[in-house]
């Protein structure tokens, strides 16, 4: 009879781990990784790591190739003068030219034009970024924008190859349906620092690659709490600042 009781409560707790481990597995930080799995694989960017894409932004042109780490951002534009300036950012850092000749150029400036270059090529990579090592995701529950219910995580940085910009906050909103990234919001302290909400429009595929071009808005006091910005959005109290158009989009996978 003692055997059976020993048993049964053995059973419990054996139960009991199993049902904590369980818990543990779908906590916020799991929840948030399988969003954004789910996302990349909606967009089609499962194989961004090695690949290469160009695209037309803003009277610029831009490049991007990337195979197994090692990457080439490169950013093609004519000054007022009629030069023909490129940007070329590397694992190595950034090179410019003008006109074919390597241009020395001041440290400040420089981080700023591998900013610059670098943010285009993060946004339209968007969601694949987000599976990045220095990401720290957080799954921030459930909210309705539009008649329509999404996941919401808060992204923050490591400091350890979050770049200069690790203290930078985003938030991201996934259609609970498909796990589109419809929206995205941002905090940032570089160049003056602001705050952004982007609407995703103009969804379409290349080459089964999701693309999306965006609407960015920002808020009367950029230093309000980022957590209640879609509350703005949704009361039609952002100020529209200009729209991110993509044009010419090629994309290859190796």
């Amino acid at each position: 009879m003692k055997y059976h009781i020993v048993l049964f409560l053995f059973l419990i707790i054996l139960s009991s781990c199993s049902e904590t481990k369980e818990n543990k597995e779908q906590g916020p930080l799991s929840q948030a990784q399988k969003v954004i799995d789910e996302s990349i694989s909606f967009h089609g960017m499962e194989k961004m790591n090695n690949s290469g894409f160009s695209l037309d932004f803003r009277d610029m042109s831009y490049s991007y190739e990337m195979k197994v780490g090692m990457y080439e951002y490169i950013r093609n534009q004519t000054d007022s003068l009629g030069q023909n300036v490129v940007d070329v950012l590397t694992n190595n850092g950034l090179i410019r030219t003008t006109n074919g000749e390597v241009t020395e150029v001041e440290d400040e400036k420089r981080a700023a034009y591998a900013r610059s270059v670098n943010s285009v090529i993060y946004f339209f990579r968007l969601p694949f970024g987000l599976n990045d090592q220095a990401v720290i995701k957080e799954y921030q529950g459930t909210t309705v924008i539009k008649e329509k219910e999404y996941h919401e995580i808060r992204v923050t940085f490591k400091q350890s190859g979050g770049g200069e910009d690790f203290d930078d906050i985003f938030l991201y909103w996934f259609d609970v349906e498909d796990y589109s990234m419809d929206f995205l919001a941002y905090l940032y302290y570089t160049d003056g620092g602001g705050m952004r909400f982007r609407e995703a429009i103009n969804p379409r595929r290349v080459n089964g690659v999701l693309i999306q071009d965006y609407i960015n808005y920002k808020p009367e006091d950029e230093t309000m709490d980022i957590n209640g910005i879609d509350e703005l959005y949704k009361n039609g109290e952002l100020e529209e600042l200009s729209r991110i158009i993509n044009n010419n989009l090629e994309i290859n996978f190796f």
